[in-house]
C-alpha cells in the first residue's frame, strides 16, 4: 500500500500563488505515476497534473502555463506550484498515485487539501 499526505493548501487572493506538497510512504517503489486531482463543490474530480517515473508530465489544459508539477524521488514528494490562481481554481486538491500491483494497477488517494481563491 501507499500512503499519501498533502499539505500547503489555504486561502489566497486571485493572482496569488500556493505550493502544494504530497509525501508518499509505504510501497513507494511500486509507484508508476504520481500527481494531483481536484474536486470543486458539485463537480467531478478532475486531473490537474501528473508525472510518471520517466518524467513525462501531463497537465490539464486549464492549468498550462500557470501550474508546475515536480517530483523529488529521494524524498518521495511531489510538489505543485500554482501561480496566477483564479477563483475557479477553488477546490479540494487530492494527491494520487498509480501503483503497480501483482495483477492490476491501483490508485491511492490522499485526504485532500482545500485551496480557496478569493476574487
Amino acid at each position: 500500500q501507499v500512503q499519501l499526505v498533502e499539505s500547503g493548501g489555504g486561502l489566497v487572493q486571485a493572482g496569488g500563488s500556493l505550493r502544494l506538497s504530497c509525501r508518499a510512504s509505504g510501497s513507494t517503489d511500486r509507484i508508476k505515476a504520481i500527481g494531483w486531482y481536484r474536486q470543486a463543490p458539485g463537480k467531478q474530480r478532475e486531473l490537474v497534473a501528473t508525472i510518471n517515473n520517466d518524467g513525462k508530465i501531463d497537465y490539464a489544459d486549464f492549468v498550462k502555463g500557470r501550474f508546475t508539477i515536480s517530483r523529488d524521488n529521494a524524498q518521495n514528494t511531489v510538489l505543485l506550484q500554482m501561480n496566477s490562481l483564479k477563483p475557479e481554481d477553488t477546490a479540494v486538491y487530492y494527491c494520487n498515485s498509480r501503483t503497480r500491483g501483482p495483477v492490476y494497477d491501483y490508485n491511492y488517494w490522499g485526504r485532500g487539501t482545500q485551496v480557496t481563491v478569493s476574487s
